[in-house]
């Protein structure tokens, strides 16, 4: 009995030795330090924030409907959500992009999701290249459902990758390696996101909200501010940078918005100040956590969408950001529903879907007509409709 006791007790305290070890060691292990640098207005010197408020886990919903992100996650792993159907798959009639295309003119293919090939001045622009099947770790996650628009052997040679933040479904390690491997692409992204995007081998630039880097005389990126947050792990929370981007151009910039929440509004106003928008890619998707949302803290849908829009003075702009991977609780397609409507509300014309995998022309940059701005909680009851509410 005596020896029994002892057996038991050494493997007791053995069990307490290892459980101690990995409360100590397993954090700092899953933690990751992507950029180390002083103090600023949205960094503390250990994580970055949102200097308009880090409102990220806030999740703006109809009065008495329960719920938030927390519990929108164990209803989706327990199946008990109660989400509108998804379809398995979705045709996508691929259409070869042209290898270049010289001057002014414009060709722009949505990929899916965030990805969007960018074509014009000789250059070939990719935003947040992912042809992953899954956008998750360890081949986990939500699987597409549209294939990629454009397939990876068919892309033309990419000159130039902008990366917006360290989500999965907008950083993924293994395109950029391939992308990298083949083309050696200039890849331009905010702080600490160089950190992942070098495990890969591949070589970023990696710089601050308002700092810019020149890709040819005439052209230049800059990375500017949006509302996010950004974690590959568990314990890594923004320990990289989130950020939008506006590539300067001759005859007008392209402003690509990355994965945004609304916050103070005021980060569209600053990237017009950089210049005519000739086009926006502005996110539109994965906005409700639960039934009737119009938006959380870290991601706009319609409804703020088509008021970025407006703030940007944009010429045109592409929905992205939706029907892709299922994120959120939103039907399939409900975003570009949702965002006909909005627009159709507010007077605004040029906002609207474009198919996978289809090359579309942009036009010349011609300033929009003024449109009266309409309070949201005046654009909420012009979208108050049977049809509106129809939509999941």
């Amino acid at each position: 009995m005596t020896r029994l006791l002892k057996i038991v007790g050494g493997a007791i305290l053995l069990l307490v030795v290892i459980g101690a070890l990995i409360v100590t060691i397993v954090p700092q292990f899953l933690d990751r330090i992507y950029y180390r640098g002083s103090a600023s207005s949205h960094f503390d010197g250990a994580r970055f924030f949102n200097p308009d408020g880090d409102a990220d886990t806030k999740q703006i919903q109809p009065k008495g409907s329960g719920g938030g992100r927390a519990s929108f996650f164990w209803k989706y792993f327990t199946g008990s959500d109660g989400r509108p159907a998804w379809p398995t798959s979705v045709a996508v009639n691929r259409v070869a992009p042209p290898a270049q295309v010289e001057g002014e003119r414009m060709v722009v293919t949505w990929v899916g999701h965030a990805s969007v090939l960018i074509q014009t001045q000789g250059l070939n622009i990719l935003t947040d290249p992912v042809w992953a099947e899954k956008a998750g770790p360890l081949g986990t996650g939500p699987r597409r459902v549209a294939e990629p628009g454009i397939a990876f052997d068919a892309l033309p040679r990419i000159d130039l990758v902008l990366v917006s933040h360290n989500h999965y479904d907008h950083l993924d390690k293994a395109t950029l390696k391939r992308l990298w491997q083949r083309d050696r692409p200039r890849i331009v992204t905010s702080l600490g996101n160089d950190s992942v995007i070098g495990q890969t081998g591949a070589q970023a630039t990696a710089l601050d909200w308002g700092q810019r880097v020149t890709i040819k005389p005439g052209v230049a990126v800059v990375v500017t501010r949006n509302h996010h947050w950004g974690s590959r792990w568990f314990t890594d929370r923004n320990r990289a940078l989130w950020s939008s981007f506006v590539v300067t151009l001759p005859g007008g910039n392209v402003f690509f918005a990355g994965d945004t929440g609304m916050g103070d509004g005021q980060w569209p106003v600053e990237a017009a100040a950089l210049g005519p928008v000739r086009l926006a890619l502005i996110p539109i998707g994965a906005f409700r956590f639960v039934d009737g949302q119009m938006e959380s803290g870290s991601h706009i849908g319609p409804v703020d969408a088509v008021e970025v829009y407006r703030r940007l003075g944009a010429a045109h702009a592409i929905p992205i950001h939706w029907g892709t991977f299922r994120l959120s609780f939103e039907g399939y397609d409900t975003p570009p529903k949702l965002l006909a409507a909005a627009m159709r509300c507010t007077g605004q014309t040029g906002f609207e879907p474009v198919a996978i995998g289809r090359p579309v022309e942009v036009a010349g940059y011609v300033k929009p007509a003024a449109v009266t701005p309409m309070p949201r909680e005046a654009l909420l009851k012009c979208l108050d409709t049977p049809q509106v509410r129809a939509l999941r």
